[in-house]
């Protein structure tokens, strides 16, 4: 589908980084892929340290502000659209500025974008409004926007030709560019993820002798000092695993990895999106929380991913859920069907429209 066409607009999203990365990257796709449409966007964040590695080069149309900085000086657009990551809380000092330049104009469009979900209210609460009832902002609307799987839903990041951009061949091109590459048949799988309750066991059957041959992947950070960690506890002699630690990358060379693999484990929210557009077989490592409540959260991405059982227990294992077996390495043909569930899942999700297509339609319908 098609996004309507909307006049290059301001747009002023604002970022938190709480703790890893997704956050920010969510934040950079969001922001890059609004200014590929033609639209101005000035991300707020107060913490913009990972982009050094993350986007070195920018992105013409996005600027970057600190979070809680000098406001835009007078000769610059007042805000068309506000966007709120993650239920970030827009500075009271902002919103006081935003009100002073509408003056005897229409409010901007108000967008508290949301977590990633497959759980069932958020087709219930998508485009739902709000009505601000205190602060410098009393009686504007904020609408409330979440991402998801669903036709129901804002749709996920997804720039224009994604699925098209690696041609045939990419992976063997891209493993033959790697450092001491194997002679033998190797599987690929990248790792990045938290503490993984069941590392040790994935790596201990992985240099068992015997065991198919695995390149590992790692990706720096928790998923390196996790890796270490397990491996103190192992023999030294790793067998048919052969391990690679790799340095920070761009998120170009993130989607690479991913679309090089064969095997990809990863992260949070913004991993997770990309992982399914490679459309190879992954694992989740759902971020934890003290109730439990990424429990229900896990569960029902399975249920829309329509995982088999195989995919589910790995899942539990990995995710250290009780009430399930030990994690155990799938053979080829397991990998085979987790892999054409993904694909089977990313043909669904590529009939939807992206998220960008669905917000720019969105404020077009509230302008």
């Amino acid at each position: 589908m098609t996004a309507p066409a909307l006049p290059p607009l301001q747009w002023d999203v604002f970022c938190q980084v709480i703790d890893n990365y997704g956050d920010i990257g969510v934040c950079w796709r969001l922001a890059s892929q609004l200014a590929a449409r033609g639209q101005r966007v000035r991300l707020w964040v107060d913490d913009a340290s990972a982009l050094a590695w993350m986007a070195p080069a920018g992105h013409p149309g996005v600027e970057l502000r600190r979070w809680g900085g000098e406001m835009p000086a007078a000769h610059e657009a007042a805000p068309d659209v506000l966007v709120e990551a993650f239920g970030c809380e827009i500075p009271e000092t902002f919103l006081a500025w935003a009100v002073g330049r509408a003056q005897g104009q229409r409010q901007p469009v108000w967008i508290n974008l949301e977590y990633l979900s497959a759980e069932g209210f958020v087709e219930r609460n998508h485009r739902l409004p709000s009505l601000i009832m205190s602060g410098p902002a009393a009686g504007w609307t904020r609408w409330f926007f979440y991402p998801g799987f669903t036709p129901a839903t804002g749709g996920l990041l997804r720039e224009s030709g994604l699925l098209d951009q690696r041609p045939p061949g990419f992976a063997a091109a891209w493993r033959a560019g790697q450092p001491a590459a194997a002679t033998h048949p190797q599987r690929w799988m990248s790792l990045f993820c938290y503490e993984p309750a069941a590392l040790p066991a994935l790596l201990a059957q992985a240099i068992r002798p015997g065991t198919t041959h695995t390149r590992l992947l790692v990706t720096p950070g928790r998923a390196t000092l996790a890796v270490q960690a397990a491996l103190a506890t192992l023999p030294a002699e790793h067998g048919p695993l052969q391990l690679q630690f790799l340095a920070p990358t761009d998120q170009q060379g993130f989607d690479d990895l991913l679309w090089a693999s064969d095997f990809n484990a990863v992260r949070g929210e913004d991993s997770l999106v990309r992982a399914l557009w490679a459309g190879k077989a992954l694992v989740w490592h759902i971020y934890p929380q003290d109730d439990n409540a990424h429990h229900a959260k896990l569960a029902a991405f399975l249920d829309w991913l329509q995982a088999p059982a195989s995919l589910r227990d790995f899942h539990a294992a990995w995710n250290g859920i009780p009430g399930h077996g030990p994690l155990t390495i799938p053979d080829d043909e397991t990998l085979a069907e987790w892999s054409a569930c993904v694909q089977a899942a990313r043909a669904r999700l590529a009939q939807q429209t992206d998220l960008v297509g669905q917000l720019v339609g969105f404020i077009a319908e509230k302008r």
